[in-house]
């Protein structure tokens, strides 16, 4: 009797480890968590076999990576949820650097960090509902839309202040809040993760989730049940404005400084995390978590190249060839889930 039970035990932990990955898989990030872990146990085995060559563990390195995540990871949860209600905006990069200038500007005039930081937020909303307004009302793809938009908004740059760097000195008060330390923590990296649990409520656990997931999913059906589209797209592009803001407050307090163009690209590498992190181009699926994850494993990548010494050009190749496998395997996932 014994060697049959332990023939059959065997069997069966095998079929609840693959029941427990199915599980995992079945998830919205459950793909992109697999990636991130197994990647981060890679990186961790290194650091621990070659402590001094490859320094993934160390605090310095530790630092930085808690310092690089919250800019993008803002960037990345307003173009998401924007991204799910079915549309785009190009322009948050360009949104990114006219509001930290427009903040730095502000205080340097001798206005109080704590009022030019809500002023430069707000001012994100409403070029977010400016773009939202724009694209519906004409009724013109968000891509076309927003792409004037980055252009218009990186030459409002120059306009406004020219082709020079604006320093940022805030009172103490707001350093510490935005680009101190808290039990060794970066307050950058607690105020993302404090977004990323607000937006995982709003849009998971809140009826306006469930209505940006029903207009990104079927906008006919939304409307069929009583949802103003609309309204749910205004606000997506109001909130994907606001984050773009909201990344270049505290990049800005971090680095006290602000650069014309510092926020070129940084929308493609939004988009970039999105995708990578699960949510479908084409609207109504995805999830906080997995864009998140998303930007985590951007980071990983460029952290694990930059202590590789590898040349910057292969950051780009790693990426790309990310984005599109992230971009197949979405596809195939909605496939199987239309058959």
């Amino acid at each position: 009797m014994t060697p049959i039970l332990a023939d059959s035990a065997a069997p069966r932990s095998r079929t609840q480890r693959q029941s427990i990955l199915r599980q995992i898989m079945s998830m919205p990030a459950g793909a992109i968590f697999l990636v991130f872990v197994t990647l981060q146990i890679a990186c961790i085995a290194g650091a621990l076999a070659f402590p001094d060559d490859f320094r993934y563990l160390s605090p310095q390195n530790l630092t930085i990576l808690m310092k690089a995540v919250p800019v993008l990871g803002c960037l990345a949860l307003g173009a998401g949820v924007l991204m799910i209600s079915g549309e785009f905006d190009l322009s948050i990069g360009s949104v990114y650097t006219f509001t930290a200038i427009l903040m730095a500007t502000l205080v340097n005039a001798g206005m109080s960090a704590f009022l030019a930081a809500p002023l430069g937020i707000l001012a994100g909303v409403l070029i977010g509902l400016l773009n939202g307004q724009i694209t519906l009302r004409f009724g013109l793809p968000s891509f076309i839309v927003t792409l004037g938009g980055l252009l218009f908004w990186r030459g409002a740059v120059l306009l406004y202040n020219g082709a020079v760097q604006v320093r940022f000195d805030p009172e103490p008060a707001f350093s510490g809040l935005f680009a101190g330390t808290l039990l060794g923590i970066n307050a950058a990296f607690i105020w993302i993760i404090l977004f990323v649990v607000g937006f995982h409520l709003l849009l998971h656990r809140h009826r306006f989730g469930n209505h940006v997931f029903a207009t990104g999913g079927n906008p006919g059906a939304a409307t069929a049940i009583g949802i103003n589209t609309g309204r749910v797209k205004l606000i997506a592009f109001a909130l994907a404005g606001g984050m773009a803001a909201v990344a270049g407050i505290l990049a800005t307090a971090r680095v006290g400084s602000v650069q014309p163009g510092q926020g070129a690209g940084l929308e493609l590498q939004a988009i970039a995390a999105c995708v990578i992190g699960g949510l479908s181009l084409r609207g109504g699926r995805g999830s906080i978590v997995g864009i998140f994850l998303g930007v985590l494993l951007i980071h990983t990548i460029t952290d694990v190249l930059l202590l590789l010494r590898a040349p910057g050009f292969y950051l780009d190749m790693f990426i790309a060839t990310l984005i599109v496998l992230a971009a197949i395997f979405n596809h195939l996932i909605e496939r199987r889930g239309l058959a």
